[in-house]
């Protein structure tokens, strides 16, 4: 295994809650204020999901009721997941001993662009 990556086994004890090596930390800040770290929080979210909905494809009935009941699980826990997922990243980065401020890094970071977009159009 790599110091800076975690392994597949490493992996799987973050997600579930247990903190990475220090010498891991810059994988942690990446993977939770990098590029596209809002997918990769809701595909992570979704895959306990999966046999359950598989199971609801296997129930006997029309089409339409199976579906509904799908999206009966779906929707909320979608709600749910996006409503949490400053919590959830919070969390992970205080678990792996970085700062929590570094949540609103993003969020910065796209204002700042946007204010440099607009100072260099209208100066």
């Amino acid at each position: 295994m790599s110091d800076t990556r975690p392994g597949p086994l490493q992996k799987i004890g973050y997600l579930l809650g247990r903190p990475l090596p220090a010498s891991m930390r810059d994988w942690v800040r990446e993977d939770l204020t990098g590029p596209g770290h809002v997918r990769r929080y809701l595909v992570r979210g979704l895959i306990p999901v999966i046999p359950l909905l598989v199971a609801f494809a296997f129930i006997p009935g029309e089409l339409w009721i199976r579906g509904g009941m799908m999206l009966l699980i779906i929707i909320p826990f979608l709600y749910f997941q996006i409503a949490l997922i400053r919590v959830y990243r919070r969390h992970l980065l205080i678990n792996n001993g970085l700062d929590a401020s570094l949540v609103d890094a993003v969020k910065f970071k796209r204002a700042d662009e946007v204010a440099e977009e607009y100072r260099s159009r209208f100066r």
